[in-house]
This record gives structure tokens, C-alpha cells and sequence, in this order.
């Protein structure tokens, strides 16, 4: 064993989390790969299969998804995405000093 983080992930989750990271637009790439990094290891089956699901959907989409200038479709308007859209704006918010 490598001792690297994820090594006791299943394929699976290795595999989102991998595709969370490689997305092709460095923004979405920060937010999805980032909540993977934090959150892949406590997903439920389902809450793992929304993931996967979202990670189908086109990074323009869902950046207008976290920004606010669209409306999250109804499938991917959950509880898990709301958890993504919350860890987007702890990252976007500015550090006090």
C-alpha cells in the first residue's frame, strides 16, 4: 500500500472522485474535485450515484448552476448538490484577517 489518500476508496469512488478532478474547465474542477477530496468517503450509494450523475453534466451548466445565473435543473436539485453549492461559496468566501 501506498499510504496516498483514497488508497482505501473503491474503484468506484476512486473513479468519481478522479473524473471530479478532470473535468476540462479549472473552476468546476476546483469545486467538484475539492468536495470529492472532503466528502467521497461518506457518500451513501445514492448520494454517490447523484454525484456520478452530475459529474455527466456539462461544466458551463453547472458553473451557472453555482453562480446563480441558472436554475438547477430538477434532477440535480438535491440535498447533495445544495452540499456542493454550500462548499463553493466557503471557498469563494474571502479569509478574514
Amino acid at each position: 500500500m501506498s499510504g496516498q489518500p483514497g488508497d482505501q476508496l473503491d474503484h468506484r469512488r476512486r473513479r468519481a472522485r478522479f473524473r471530479a478532478w478532470h473535468r476540462g474547465m479549472r473552476e468546476t474542477d476546483l469545486v467538484l474535485g475539492g468536495f470529492a477530496d472532503r466528502e467521497i468517503e461518506t457518500l451513501s450509494d445514492d448520494e454517490l450515484a447523484q454525484f456520478e450523475a452530475l459529474l455527466e453534466v456539462q461544466d458551463q451548466e453547472i458553473l451557472d448552476w453555482l453562480t446563480g445565473r441558472e436554475k438547477v435543473a430538477a434532477v440535480h436539485d438535491t440535498a447533495l448538490f445544495g452540499r456542493i453549492l454550500e462548499a463553493s461559496r466557503q471557498v469563494a468566501r474571502p479569509r478574514e484577517t
